[in-house]
C-alpha cells in the first residue's frame, strides 16, 4: 500500500523517532510503513490520519485510486 506519511512528516520537520514517539511504536515500524514494506493496523492507520489531521484516503492508497479521488 502507498502512502504519503514521509512527505507529510518532512513538511513538519519530524524525524521518523518523533513520529514514532508520538504514535507509540518503534522507529522501525515507521520506516517500514513509508517505505511499504508494512501496512499498518487500520487502530494505527486512523491514529496516523487523526495525527495528520488527514482523512485515511488521504494517506494511504491501496492502489484504486481512492486516495486520488479524495484530493
Amino acid at each position: 500500500m502507498e502512502n504519503n506519511i514521509r512527505t507529510l512528516r518532512a513538511e513538519r520537520g519530524w524525524s521518523q523517532q518523533h513520529l514514532a514517539d508520538l504514535l507509540d511504536v518503534s522507529r522501525q515500524s515507521v520506516n517500514a510503513i513509508e517505505t511499504g514494506k508494512y501496512d499498518p493496523s487500520l487502530p494505527l492507520a486512523f491514529a496516523i490520519a487523526r495525527l495528520f489531521e488527514r482523512h485515511i484516503e488521504e494517506i494511504f492508497d491501496d492502489g484504486r485510486g481512492v486516495a486520488k479521488a479524495a484530493e
